[in-house]
């Protein structure tokens, strides 16, 4: 009998380890030369298509190869920086991969079949390309139709595994071109922009005292955006004018309870309107329920956990940033106890077993009791939402773990996703609500009470509220005086600085970055001092209310001139003060924008075009396009020509435009200097 030898590469050492425990019975390990992290896994397995197999396992460490412009342009003053949209890129192994790279072909010379693990989203396609090509330059039967093949997988479960090794699948050339074409788009635009940048804007900045990192101008098509979005909304509160509104507040207690009704008008601009309608109801003296109803409520159970609602909730609830909550999430995965954490599916396929991950978690930990009783008689199928990106279920655990092994931060991600898993597989939570509409003199005032009959999904899902809201009993046409009623004034609220669950909908909406590297665009604006990071006030009021009163966001007014006057509110581009460089911050983060980031989001926007570098069109435009490459409707040498044109013309305008983008820095970062 023929045995064959097949070459298996996955993504990651701790992967590559997990997967060969699980397919081999007796596993030897070898050291790579050159790399301390990198281990050689020798085992026998039995592959269905194959039959009686040696199997070496081994992994990268990301990507393998780089991609950087040939030598003579290396020199950011030999050429015009409009020369890289076209310049020759070289292709070659990275400086410490090399020693990866050697261990792959050296074991490639003697395999019958390359078996790639990397992980199953679009950048793992790219990084299986790079292997192949790798390893076909000591095996070219290796790069040829079937010489290659890849694992579907999920998560590191053993079952999950042993399926995968028993059905290979052919590498999605079309989803690895599409990674191709914006690595390639990336390297080129943000090359030719940064150089454009810097070299015109250096000799101003040196007069404004930055630091050495801050006159490099580094352009990203994900970056700028993500800085025109933070700019955006900073500018936004800064030239907000607050509006006095006035309101009636009407309160009754009945039966030792305060009811507090609202104006079905909410609010009023005009003062003596108001007042001539509140004195309208001080004259008729009583109150008349027009209508009491009373009719069953449910508070929905959350969706299946996404990569984004995953960060977002992150922030929002564990006050963890999102790239380090995406950081700990992956360690889980790594270690086995949850599935791949970057995944937009917020979809349960019907043919998983649910409810035997539930029982897994009822082996221990505070919520056992609530995960057997689930498995008992209250499981109930996950809602669907509208995403499915075909590839990955939703995250949720795939193993049970005692918290007490995990770090603190891990510990803390971990409860979140197995809460979070347990509360999709519970019943929404019931109750029953009422409504009460009165009539005031001539003005509609309504109250309404909640009382929660069914907690379900509440009693797991801590992070979720809904309240009792007692009311007292009352009857249609029931008269009553109210005990209080005042004409309150307040101020409308300027918005707030975006919040890190904020921008991360917004880059979500406008097609900036993926679910998986999104927090990346978010630490790289901070890193290049574009934007500084603080913790949010966490009772933060904005503007000037008095009384208490209610908000109006939706009729607030906005000015939009004046934006010169916002510089001395700025700290001056450069150091982030006592916000870390990217770092942990505790609580919820927002996010304001340093004179450099204010001057190069109004710099491109004065230059008059709409297609400018800090708007989100241009980069929402080459996600589409690389959507398209991977539904094979579009090539990648067309997506790379159509975009690097429409960026060309990008560039050709700015260099029309030469003094715009200077007079804005020298307004925000060199003039305020005395």
């Amino acid at each position: 009998m023929v045995v064959r030898t097949v070459l298996c590469v996955a993504e990651k050492p701790s992967i590559a380890k997990a997967i060969a425990n699980h397919l081999g019975d007796q596993v030897t390990t070898h050291n790579v030369q050159g790399n301390p992290y990198v281990k050689n896994y020798e085992l026998n397995y039995v592959f269905p298509q194959w039959g009686p197999c040696r199997v070496t396992m081994t992994s990268v460490l990301g990507h393998l190869l780089n991609h950087e412009f040939e030598p003579r342009y290396k020199n950011w003053t030999s050429c015009d920086p409009s020369v890289l949209f076209d310049a020759r890129i070289e292709v070659f192994v990275r400086s410490n991969s090399k020693s990866i790279a050697d261990n792959i072909k050296r074991h490639a010379r003697r395999a019958d079949v390359l078996y790639i693990w990397t992980d199953c989203d679009r950048e793992g396609e790219h990084i299986g390309a790079e292997i192949r090509s790798v390893a076909a330059q000591s095996n070219q039967s290796l790069g040829r139709i079937g010489g290659t093949v890849r694992a579907h997988f999920s998560n590191i479960e053993r079952a999950h595994i042993i399926h995968a090794a028993q059905h290979p699948a052919d590498l999605d050339e079309a989803q690895a071109d599409a990674v191709a074409s914006r690595i390639e788009l990336d390297l080129r635009v943000g090359a030719a922009f940064t150089r454009h940048l810097t070299l015109s804007l250096r000799a101003l900045l040196q007069r404004g005292n930055l630091s050495e990192d801050s006159q490099l101008i580094s352009y990203g098509s994900c970056q700028f955006p993500t800085l025109g979005f933070i700019v955006e909304r900073y500018l936004r509160v800064q030239d907000f004018v607050p509006e006095p509104f006035w309101g009636i507040k009407l309160m009754h207690q009945k039966a030792g309870i305060r009811v507090n009704f609202n104006w079905a008008r909410k609010s009023l601009f005009d003062r003596m309107t108001a007042v001539i309608l509140y004195e309208w109801c001080l004259t008729s003296q009583t109150a008349q329920v027009q209508k009491v109803k009373t009719k069953p409520t449910s508070k929905w159970k959350p969706l299946p956990l996404t990569t984004l609602e995953l960060q977002k909730c992150g922030s929002r609830y564990l006050g963890i940033d999102s790239q380090k909550v995406l950081q700990l999430a992956e360690k889980l995965y790594q270690k086995g106890f949850i599935s791949y954490p970057r995944t937009e599916t917020d979809q349960f396929d019907q043919g998983m077993d649910l409810r035997g991950l539930v029982q897994k978690q009822a082996q221990g930990g505070c919520w056992a009791d609530y995960a057997m009783a689930l498995v008992e008689r209250d499981f109930s199928w996950p809602r669907n939402g509208r995403n499915n990106d075909k590839a990955h279920p939703p995250i949720h655990p795939v193993n049970f773990v005692n918290p007490t092994t995990l770090s603190h931060g891990e510990r803390r991600v971990h409860e979140f996703v197995v809460r979070r898993f347990l509360a999709c597989c519970s019943k929404d939570a019931q109750g029953s609500k009422t409504d009460i509409s009165i009539l005031y003199g001539s003005e509609t005032f309504n109250a309404s009470g909640l009382v929660i009959s069914e907690r379900n999904y509440l009693n797991i899902y801590i992070y979720d509220r809904w309240g009792n809201q007692e009311l007292p009993p009352f009857i249609e046409g029931e008269v009553f005086e109210p005990t209080e009623a005042i004409l309150s004034q307040g101020k409308t609220s300027p918005p707030g600085y975006l919040t890190e669950p904020d921008l991360l909908a917004l880059m979500n909406a406008n097609g900036i970055g993926t679910d998986a590297t999104m927090a990346d665009h978010i630490v790289t604006v901070i890193d290049r001092q574009y934007v500084e990071a603080r913790p949010q006030p966490r009772q933060a009021r904005h503007g000037n209310d008095e009384e208490d009163s209610q908000k109006l966001p939706a009729q607030a007014k906005v000015k939009n001139g004046g934006r010169g006057r916002t510089a001395a509110a700025l700290r001056r581009g450069g150091r982030n003060s006592g916000t870390g460089r990217g770092g942990a911050i505790t609580g919820v983060r927002e996010f304001i924008p340093t004179t450099l980031g204010v001057a190069l989001v109004e710099g491109h926007e004065n230059m008059g075009f709409e297609t400018n570098l800090t708007k989100p069109f241009l980069r929402k435009e080459m996600e589409v396009k690389m959507n398209a490459i991977c539904n094979r409707q579009m090539t990648k040498a067309r997506v790379v020509n159509e975009t690097i044109e429409q960026y060309r013309g990008v560039y050709a305008r700015m260099r029309q435009h030469p003094g715009v983008l200077r007079t804005a820095v020298q307004k925000y970062v060199v003039g305020d200097i005395t």
